[in-house]
């Protein structure tokens, strides 16, 4: 007879709520990829239905009951299920200090404020959206002094916490002013350092949108990425969504330049390569997720920035590219290539930045968004506070708001506390490939032939079969032998950019 334990019902239970979670994430990925702009307005409802439904699920008498049964009876000692209890228990406790109205009224802000925020991107509007980021704020702050004392955790960090289990604002804080004194010196330097050198050669187009897709889902399934349970489509903005057996990737197409395109694809085949990767045995329970949005960003930038930005995957790449689109090959070199996507330029727009200043984007917002969340900054400011910011951190300013404080969907859709997650990824991934390389000696050989195949099955067995058992240290720790290191990062930028 099944669910004779408060710990197998509770397992049920969770499931359900998984599946919500999905239905609410395959329609996210229908309004931003395929969607008419008409159905905006009842998208809102279906999300905020759905969210209601989970919200409901997880915080009903029943499930707080079989909570306390389950952990009288303990686990057994058995690793899995002990995480796995935790892990329902802070679910637990962070919806029921919401209340399902907010969840709702929450779900329905988001999804209007996003539908608003295309709009006025395209014609660099603020002032259009600013009433609708209003609202997403004023709702965000409830949640968070809801959160808040529940969970013992400062509002902010209480958001930062269903981002990225575990890490606290004040030990970011000082991660990026440790990075804010180093990219001081390293910019410059690096600046200096590619003046000298030949300017890179850009291919020349255009090169056909069908061509460019080919060519990405060609790519991706080089990486490793299974298209029996796996979608590569168009939107304005390239994500990864879905599910671990039907992951969906986006990138948008440029037929001027292919590189946008192509290094999306490569970043979010990553993040698809990690759901792909996620122990089956605990699908739809909380131990069998990803373990954070830093884990997840450290999974999209191993394969974007580490290996297929390599010297040694581009030697496998130039003739792949030349082989799609012709013309002059020399663009294609491995070494132009490397000067082209591994340039160092102070930029407005986050997305397009390179790795060295990538981080300062993410500090401005990490600034921001504590100053929004505890009322410091108001909305109305936020558009001169983003310029003068930048201007501190890299010495320019945005020409308007599309460059500005408009580029971003995160805030309008409701997302705070979680841009941190960027940089600890990139950190993290610097330090992951540090350790596969230890243990995998002839890695680098293999990026050389475009076979991802080492490093993956490294990374599946050291970080993607470990689920959510780990935070996001302690998962460092099993994996490289020690928690988060910066230094592992900026030595990689020192070699890349001033080596």
């Amino acid at each position: 007879m099944r669910n004779t334990s408060s710990y197998d019902r509770l397992t049920d239970r969770f499931s359900r709520i998984a599946t919500i979670g999905e239905c609410a994430s395959m329609l996210g990925w229908d309004a931003a990829a395929m969607m008419p702009r008409g159905g905006g307005a009842a998208r809102g409802d279906q999300l905020a239905v759905l969210a209601g439904l989970s919200h409901a699920q997880l915080t009903a008498a029943e499930t707080g009951d079989e909570l306390a049964a389950a952990e009288a009876e303990g686990t057994g000692g058995d690793p899995w299920r002990t995480a796995n209890l935790s892990l329902m228990r802070q679910a637990y406790k962070r919806a029921t200090a919401l209340p399902a109205d907010l969840v709702e009224a929450q779900a329905r802000a988001n999804s209007a404020s996003e539908k608003v925020w295309r709009e006025a991107r395209k014609a660099s509007d603020f002032a259009q959206v600013r009433p609708f980021l209003n609202e997403v704020l004023r709702l965000a702050r409830q949640a968070a002094d809801a959160l808040a004392p529940a969970l013992g955790l400062s509002p902010y960090d209480a958001l930062m916490d269903g981002n990225q289990r575990g890490v606290r604002a004040a030990d970011v804080a000082s991660v990026f002013a440790a990075y804010e004194t180093f990219l001081a010196r390293a910019l410059p330097e690096a600046e200096a350092r590619q003046s000298r050198a030949p300017a890179p050669a850009r291919p020349q187009g255009p090169f056909p949108t069908d061509a460019q897709e080919a060519l990405c889902r060609r790519l991706s399934e080089r990486l490793g990425l299974d298209f029996a349970h796996a979608r590569l489509d168009r939107s304005a903005h390239p994500f990864s969504g879905g599910t671990p057996t039907d992951v969906r990737i986006t990138t948008r197409y440029v037929e001027a330049d292919f590189t946008q395109a192509v290094l999306a694809v490569v970043h979010e085949t990553g993040h698809a390569l990690y759901e792909r990767g996620l122990p089956a045995d605990y699908a739809r329970q909380p131990v069998g997720e990803a373990a954070g949005m830093g884990v997840h960003e450290s999974q999209s930038l191993i394969v974007e920035m580490q290996a297929c930005r390599s010297d040694a995957f581009l030697s496998w790449l130039g003739p792949e590219l030349l082989a799609t689109f012709g013309g002059d090959p020399a663009p294609y070199q491995p070494d132009n290539l490397g000067r082209l996507w591994r340039r160092v330029e102070r930029s407005f727009i986050r997305v397009d930045a390179d790795e060295m200043t990538y981080p300062a984007h993410v500090i401005l917002r990490f600034q921001l968004e504590q100053a929004l969340i505890s009322g410091d900054l108001a909305v109305a400011d936020l558009p001169g506070a983003w310029n003068d910011g930048l201007h501190a951190l890299l010495g320019i300013v945005p020409p308007d708001d599309a460059s500005g404080c408009l580029q971003d969907i995160h805030w309008y859709d409701g997302a705070f506390g979680y841009f941190p997650c960027y940089t600890l990824g990139a950190m993290a991934a610097a330090q992951l490939m540090n350790a596969a390389r230890r243990a995998v000696p002839d890695l680098d050989t293999a990026l050389g032939q475009g076979d991802m195949t080492p490093l993956l099955g490294w990374l599946r067995a050291n970080v993607h079969a470990l689920g959510n058992r780990l935070g996001f240290n302690d998962l460092l720790r099993a994996a490289t032998g020690k928690p988060l290191d910066p230094a592992d990062f900026q030595a990689h930028l020192t070699e890349r950019y001033l080596g």
